[in-house]
């Protein structure tokens, strides 16, 4: 599997206002992301990462080390424009990605803006609508649509630039847990159905065990790094940095901790209430 994005001891500094010193986030960090994967990266506030997210498309650019995007680096001023044609991001607020008064209009935005012939411009709106399930919205108005409808109209501006890999970055913070389901529903289809590398941003842990990796920030460096149960299965190291593993993790923890021996990758509730009867009928 070849790679999407190559991190490669990356150094970043936050410069400092007037007098005040810089803030260090990270020092020497290393990560690799594949091609096709859905990767969730987790951490505490300040741990760096939207900061890691904004050096995937060079919204920030290195002080130290590089980063590779399709085999592009960052760095290089000419790469810019490709790299984002490959990278898109996705952020918190859809209120502050949707730019236009009529939904089809606002997703046809980045293929105009990339200078995309007219035809082809019809044929990705009306794809990308398709694909997170808002076509029949395409003559709305944005203001008019929930916060997880406003999110996927968000994504499918994306998904109309047809990039190689899109970051979100906390995309369903603002939203009902209802919101939270069709939006994920839509990352994953797109992962799944379309091969499109995805990153995820989040402090859900529910939603960090949808994916095929998870990778847990702490203070600029990788505390954890592996599969949703590898990773999950790290209670105290979690509780140590100030996380708390999926609710279904917790349970069976705290029952080890009472003299039952239950598997801690227990991810999701079908899983959990198994384990559980498995423990009582022995």
């Amino acid at each position: 599997m070849s790679e999407a994005i190559r991190v490669e001891h990356l150094a970043y500094t936050y410069p400092g206002v007037e007098d005040t010193p810089g803030v260090a986030v990270f020092q020497d960090l290393s990560l690799t992301i594949e091609e096709g994967s859905f990767v969730a990266v987790l951490g505490g506030n300040g741990c760096g990462k939207s900061t890691l997210a904004k050096h995937f498309n060079a919204i920030l650019l290195p002080c130290g080390g590089k980063v590779w995007v399709c085999g592009m680096d960052t760095s290089a001023d000419d790469r810019i424009i490709p790299i984002r044609r490959n990278v898109g991001m996705v952020f918190q607020n859809p209120d502050n990605q949707i730019v236009a008064n009529v939904v089809e209009e606002d997703v046809a935005f980045g293929p105009e803006n990339l200078g995309i012939a007219s035809p082809e411009i019809r044929n990705r709106v009306d794809r990308a609508l398709k694909q997170v399930g808002m076509y029949e919205y395409r003559e709305h108005a944005p203001h008019l649509l929930s916060g997880g409808q406003k999110q996927r109209i968000a994504i499918a501006g994306i998904i109309a630039m047809e990039p190689k890999c899109i970051v979100l970055d906390e995309p369903t913070a603002m939203l009902d847990p209802r919101g939270r389901r069709e939006v994920m529903e839509t990352i994953n289809r797109l992962n799944e159905s379309k091969g499109i590398t995805v990153v995820l941003i989040t402090h859900h842990m529910e939603e960090a065990a949808q994916a095929d990796r998870v990778v847990v920030l702490h203070k600029g460096a990788v505390a954890a790094d592996g599969t949703p149960g590898e990773v999950f299965s790290q209670v105290e190291l979690l509780h140590d940095i100030g996380l708390a593993a999926p609710d279904t993790v917790e349970l069976c923890y705290e029952l080890n901790q009472c003299g039952f021996s239950l598997p801690l990758n227990a991810l999701n509730i079908e899983d959990c209430a198994q384990a559980l009867y498995d423990a009582v009928k022995a």
